[in-house]
């Protein structure tokens, strides 16, 4: 086991995964598959598999979703890195294609297929084309498709196995800000299962539920709340498709406050759905939400990290809501 970055820990999954799978492909454009790591050998896919299973396919995401949508029908494995913003040009695709097929066939289309799609939304100083971070929203609509957003390094090795052990399509959202974040990774493979949330931490006051790149906020109020007296249980939702219920269910029948953070936009975020199903089953709790205005992101640094969610926008709504 040893300190890795985010980047590092997913090549370093697929790249055990390509050497059990002779005939898994691997798509990319701009981005080549390389990382390094301090005190580890540096992962090339390319130089290791050749151009004959890792593609430089230029600039088209529709291309490369649609590619990556046909060799899983023929029966590779396959996945593709699409950057910035997970550009939406390839959402099309993921929509009407793959996340149908297998319905349309009567579950005979087998399509193990991952699109890891980078959210840069959180990083300032992008243009408003690439500021947008609510996709983990537009991707978790689809039928068919499940939507998962790792916040660590440690489960984003684990949830990328899982995704490409998948039989079924599989979008994993990157979030572009966590790229060097580090922690304590095993060298060999493991699995973090999709559809299940994780308790960061253990509380009794109130439950604070994030994803993705929000969860460093999440977790930086939470210290600051239990600084002040207060007992914050912390959830990571991990997969936004399928979502654990139960987890969410569980915890807030205990608190009875549920706050929920994103990145997203405010108005149908991934929070408005965990505060929906919450609700349908648990009486008598409160709720509230923080997540980005329903406005276009401004590429100005400053402007744009007054209006993201922020810890201490975290810990305000928290003590509004335990009054």
């Amino acid at each position: 086991m040893a300190r890795k970055s985010w980047m590092y820990s997913v090549l370093e999954a697929v790249q055990y995964e390509m050497r059990q799978d002779k005939n898994m492909l691997w798509l990319f454009e701009l981005t080549p598959p390389v990382a390094s790591n301090p005190g580890k050998p540096v992962i090339n896919l390319e130089t290791e598999f050749t151009r004959n299973r890792v593609l430089n396919t230029g600039i088209d995401e529709n291309w490369m979703a649609s590619a990556v949508l046909g060799a899983g029908l023929a029966g590779s494995k396959a996945a593709t890195y699409i950057p910035y913003q997970g550009n939406c040009m390839c959402f099309q695709v993921i929509q009407n294609h793959a996340g149908k097929l297998h319905l349309m066939t009567g579950g005979k289309a087998s399509m193990p297929i991952v699109y890891i799609l980078e959210m840069t939304g959180q990083t300032p100083g992008f243009a408003g084309q690439h500021s947008d971070y609510e996709i983990d929203t537009y991707y978790a609509h689809i039928p068919g498709v499940k939507t998962v957003v790792p916040s660590t390094p440690y489960d984003a090795k684990g949830m990328m196995v899982s995704a490409l052990r998948d039989p079924d399509p599989v979008v994993y959202l990157y979030p572009g800000g966590l790229r060097e974040l580090m922690e304590e990774v095993p060298d060999e493979q493991y699995t973090v299962p999709l559809g299940k949330a994780i308790v960061r931490q253990q509380g009794s006051d109130i439950t604070i539920v994030g994803s993705g790149a929000s969860m460093p906020d999440v977790l930086e109020a939470a210290q600051k709340l239990k600084a002040e007296g207060m007992k914050p249980e912390v959830i990571d939702l991990r997969s936004i498709k399928p979502m654990d219920t139960e987890t969410l269910v569980n915890s807030v029948r205990k608190t009875k406050y549920l706050l929920t953070v994103d990145q997203s936009y405010y108005t149908l975020c991934p929070g408005a759905e965990v505060i929906a199903r919450v609700a349908e089953n648990v009486d008598g709790a409160r709720y509230k939400r923080v997540a980005f205005p329903d406005a276009a992101p401004p590429a100005s640094p400053e402007m744009f990290l007054w209006m993201r969610p922020n810890a201490g926008h975290v810990v305000a709504a928290a003590k509004k809501m335990l009054g």
